[in-house]
């Protein structure tokens, strides 16, 4: 698994984790959202955190700086 992904777009991803991890826990965020927004949070921290997004293969993107 080739990383895909650059610095810039881990740090975005990580960051919008963690405003909806604080969406959800001060409950701005209720029910069905907060499980739909918990699940893409997930995605975002994941794929940050290895570096690699399918969604991009399949799109043919690469946002790794050269």
């Amino acid at each position: 698994m080739t990383k895909n992904m650059g610095t810039t777009d881990r740090i975005v991803r990580s960051a919008l984790a963690a405003g909806a991890a604080a969406l959800i826990a001060t409950k701005t965020v209720k029910g069905p959202a907060a499980i739909a927004l918990g699940g893409l949070a997930t995605i975002f921290v994941l794929t940050s955190s290895v570096g690699h997004c399918p969604a991009y293969d399949v799109a043919d993107i690469d946002t790794l700086e050269y």
